[in-house]
């Protein structure tokens, strides 16, 4: 069998019913295991700041037994990729194989959840790369910038918080921590998995079902959800740069992706997704203030915002500022032309299949719509909206959509900032 599209099932494990997203593609000898546990991300931290980060990274610590560096030599002897990450909802572990080990990849990975390294030497360990991470990221302004924003758009909200915690959270993160983030993370009713390759289904299902089967059902994740401020507040922070790195957002209301998510693409597109865009045309262009700018939509179930970026020279940081609002607020009162709705849908529609071509990325493309509550061919039907789009349909709901004027900034500049 060669390719076929990506298609759901389900597989009991422990008497729940989890969600399996998979595609077959028989070319290489290789598979792919993506195990998503919702709720396993850094919004779950609460109090206990870098928790979900800090704990993803113990267990890339291996297994008690072999310790981090005996659980690497057995992976690499086989050629096996086992990783876990967080990210801001979830907790993902990902496992890449031959297809001829994929007996002992899975196995790998049952003796990781069985017994993770959750010894005082890992965590002093882990902790210590993740203070050192912190001490770097208080020079990196890019990171600063768009910290500060966040902290701006969705204050008081645990999307404010940083995912690598600050110096004070991680040092207070013990080991018995660490067992309370197990229990709570890894539920089955948790739990979306993702398969792709040179796998016969079932087969890989019986082996994970056996891997996994230990773990309690628990409850399903309900996410939360979170409003983006409209204040249009403008924070600057003062550090020695050269250069001002601006970070900007505002709410983008949209109630149903399934007829919205199309014109927001093309809306944003045009706007600032591209070197032809109204945004790099004016600021890069004509005004040579930045090498480049952007503003792209952030859809996801705990947020829907809009949020861009551009980086100038001190004396130009004002002058960039009021050109984006500018910018910004002639589009929504005025909406597109039709040359440039023509351009971003023969963009959108020869770029859109390319960046689905390896399995990887269909399945990841596929995850996502699931994830959002959308069909799982809903990549297609995306096109097409796309296609038939007309200069209306965009520019009504453009004028709709009057909450993206409301942008806050976030902003790392220099005291010795003086616009011209």
């Amino acid at each position: 069998m060669g390719l076929q599209a990506s298609a759901l099932t389900h597989q009991e494990i422990n008497q729940a019913k989890v969600p399996v997203i998979y595609e077959e593609n028989h070319l290489l000898p290789m598979g792919f295991i993506h195990l998503a546990f919702r709720g396993g991300g850094s919004l779950s931290d609460k109090n206990q700041l870098g928790l979900a980060k800090l704990f993803a990274q113990v267990l890339n610590e291996g297994t008690k037994e072999l310790g981090a560096v005996g659980f690497a030599q057995a992976l690499e002897q086989k050629a096996i990729s086992l990783n876990v990450d967080t990210s801001t909802e979830d907790l993902q572990i990902t496992l890449e194989f031959l297809k001829e080990y994929e007996d002992e990849a899975i196995t790998r990975l049952k003796e990781l959840l069985k017994s993770p390294n959750f010894t005082q030497n890992a965590l002093e360990k882990v902790k210590t790369r993740m203070l050192a991470a912190l001490l770097q990221k208080e020079s990196d302004f890019d990171y600063l910038a768009k910290l500060t924003l966040k902290q701006e758009l969705f204050a008081n909200t645990p999307l404010a918080n940083a995912a690598l915690g600050t110096k004070e959270s991680l040092q207070k993160i013990k080991l018995e921590d660490l067992k309370q983030q197990f229990a709570k993370v890894f539920e089955l009713n948790k739990l979306v998995v993702v398969l792709g390759g040179d796998l016969k289904i079932d087969q890989t299902l019986k082996r994970l079902d056996n891997a996994l089967n230990f773990l309690p059902q628990g409850k399903a994740y309900e996410e939360p959800y979170f409003e983006t401020s409209d204040q249009k507040s403008e924070k600057i922070l003062y550090k020695d740069t050269e250069q001002a790195f601006v970070y900007f957002g505002a709410p983008f209301k949209i109630k149903d992706l399934k007829q919205d998510l199309a014109k927001s693409k093309v809306m944003m597109f045009v706007l600032g997704g591209g070197f032809g865009s109204r945004l790099m045309e004016k600021i890069r262009v004509q005004e040579g203030l930045a090498y480049s700018v952007y503003i792209r939509s952030n859809f996801s179930k705990v947020a829907h915002f809009a949020s861009g970026y551009l980086q100038t020279k001190l004396s130009t940081q004002a002058k960039s500022v009021a050109l984006v609002k500018k910018i910004v607020k002639e589009f929504i009162e005025k909406g597109m032309t039709q040359q440039e709705l023509d351009d971003a849908k023969k963009f959108l529609l020869g770029s859109e299949p390319l960046r689905n071509e390896t399995i990887s990325s269909r399945l990841n493309t596929t995850y996502n719509y699931f994830y959002l509550g959308l069909p799982l061919n809903f990549n297609q039907t995306l096109l097409d909206q796309i296609q038939k789009m007309s200069l209306k349909e965009i520019n009504d709901f453009i004028k709709a959509h009057t909450e993206i004027n409301d942008l806050t900034f976030a902003i790392v500049s220099n005291k010795k900032s003086k616009d011209k």
